[in-house]
């Protein structure tokens, strides 16, 4: 098999339909059923073995994993295991808020410092100019910071109910609102070749 096969078989590797949503969003429908007929720390349990075992079949299916699905295992199986040991819910409700501060921090550090990070993420699925990644990577660091002040007033001063509520039917739905509002600038920055793209 020459290199060029290789090449596109790796291409080849990609997961879409009823998988791709079962992977994507199985850890969290798994994490809210478990918690309404059991408690907390059993659906603590669940996200934690879900979420890497969809991480795995992932890896299996397409040979390759981004950043993100990464980080957010790690910081799942340290706020959740600190939650198991401690018996303290708060940890796995914080978890919220340190993934998405930390996805913040990450695009708009490289914002200001002229890297649009968000291109190394969905540089395979679209292909924009400089400015677009950089304006992309603006917003979204926005927005995930603000997800996580609104995780934090949440799982403050509300109940665990409404925190899991808001966990699982919540930030889906915001998440894919915020990103329609990114279609004009996706439409206007969108480059037909990689090779033209110049910064």
């Amino acid at each position: 098999m020459t290199n060029q096969d290789q090449d596109t078989n790796q291409k080849d590797r990609i997961i879409t339909g009823p998988l791709k949503f079962l992977l994507e969003f199985g850890p969290l429908i798994a994490f809210f059923v478990t918690y309404k007929y059991s408690d907390i720390f059993n659906a603590t349990i669940i996200i934690m073995v879900t979420t890497t075992i969809a991480l795995i079949v992932t890896w299996f299916i397409t040979r390759k994993i981004s950043i993100m699905p990464i980080v957010t295992l790690v910081i799942i199986a340290v706020f959740g295991g600190l939650t198991l040991y401690l018996k303290d819910e708060s940890f796995i409700k914080i978890k919220v808020t340190i993934i998405n501060v930390i996805f913040a921090v990450m695009l708009l550090g490289g914002w200001m410092l002229k890297k649009p990070l968000l291109k190394y993420v969905f540089g395979e699925a679209m292909n924009l100019d400089f400015t677009g990644w950089m304006l992309m990577s603006r917003n979204w660091g926005i927005f995930f910071l603000a997800v996580a002040i609104a995780n934090e007033i949440i799982w403050r001063h509300f109940s665990t109910d409404t925190w899991v509520t808001y966990k699982t039917f919540g930030i889906l739905p915001i998440t894919f609102a915020f990103m329609m509002t990114q279609i004009p600038i996706m439409q206007k920055h969108m480059i037909e070749d990689k090779n033209t793209e110049t910064k």
